[in-house]
């Protein structure tokens, strides 16, 4: 091991399990070349995908994807955001698909955000009124006070401003203990089962997680440490572009970092077996020969992950 590589320990020894399943959170339109460096540019459809976790009689969603009403967003996505990168929401939403897996709104109690970017996070008070929103460390000092305080920024101030803020938040605390190859992890339920990881690169607080299903396979979900799984095989490096008036840019904010986490994530699929899910990435769906990941798929998102995603359309 060289100085570079990142230290492999072991993943713990647990029997615990959780349930989990893929929910739809809709789509944008998204460019290549801000993805993967060195290529002609060409739009595609960027599916944006979150999840639901159950244990013990805990009800918890990571991450939310994206809401067609634009109120929900902040002036600063509406005006840089949304028009350019016409998104949808998903053709059921998030409360219905749960409500289809017998699980009600009122019932959800913690919603994890991997990130604070619009296309992740947005206010749950309306549609989980019992829930209280959780993001990484760093979160609270990279996007205070949003943007009830400075209308110019992204960052919303309807979790981040000290004085007017209307959502129920923290940040995790850990405590933080290696797993595997990240150095930073919290054991959520306490029994091995669930594992929140710090995934330094894209923003200040950037998260994924690892969960073990009841077969004791392992799944990553990826968030946004790597937008596609060219990046993650290294057929691809990160892009930065060049935008008027701001200069060059990246999707992520350190890309050395984004590297970083990216050889992390390689290293629990190649070394320890990882089945890999992305928040953008659609070609394990497409490809259909991960019966692990598939398992996250119900009726109707297994036939779009045939039938609809393979030609850009909405599920």
């Amino acid at each position: 091991m060289t100085a570079a590589e990142p230290h492999c320990g072991r993943l713990p020894g647990t029997e615990a399990c959780v349930q989990l399943a893929l929910l739809d959170g809709g789509s944008f339109v998204g460019e290549l070349s801000k993805l993967h460096a060195g290529v002609a540019n060409g739009k595609f459809r960027m599916y944006d995908w979150a999840f639901y976790i159950s244990h013990r009689g805990r009800h918890i969603l990571w991450d939310l994807g994206l809401e067609e009403d634009r109120s929900c967003y902040t002036p600063w996505v509406n005006k840089f955001m949304l028009d350019e990168a016409n998104h949808v929401g998903p053709r059921k939403s998030i409360v219905h698909q749960l409500a289809e897996r017998g699980v009600g709104a009122d019932q959800i109690d913690t919603v994890l955000f991997s990130h604070a970017h619009w296309d992740h996070s947005r206010p749950i008070r309306d549609e989980f009124p019992n829930a209280i929103a959780y993001f990484g460390p760093g979160t609270k000092d990279k996007c205070t006070p949003g943007h009830m305080a400075d209308a110019s920024v992204q960052w919303d101030g309807r979790f981040f401003d000290p004085e007017h803020a209307t959502e129920r938040w923290a940040e995790l605390t850990g405590p933080w203990v290696p797993f595997g190859p990240f150095e930073k992890a919290m054991d959520y339920f306490g029994d091995g089962s669930f594992w929140v990881l710090q995934g330094p690169g894209h923003m200040a607080g950037n998260m994924c997680a690892a969960a073990r299903m009841a077969g004791g396979e392992w799944i990553l979900l990826g968030s946004d440490c790597c937008h596609s799984r060219e990046l993650l095989d290294g057929t691809y490096e990160i892009s930065e572009f060049c935008v008027p008036g701001l200069g060059k840019m990246s999707l992520h904010a350190d890309i050395s970092a984004a590297k970083d986490t990216i050889s992390r994530i390689r290293i629990l699929e190649k070394d320890y077996g990882f089945h890999v899910a992305l928040a953008h990435d659609t070609s394990w769906m497409k490809a259909g020969t991960d019966p692990v990941l598939m398992s996250l798929l119900d009726e109707h998102m297994t036939r779009a992950a045939k039938e609809r995603i393979p030609r850009d359309e909405i599920p």
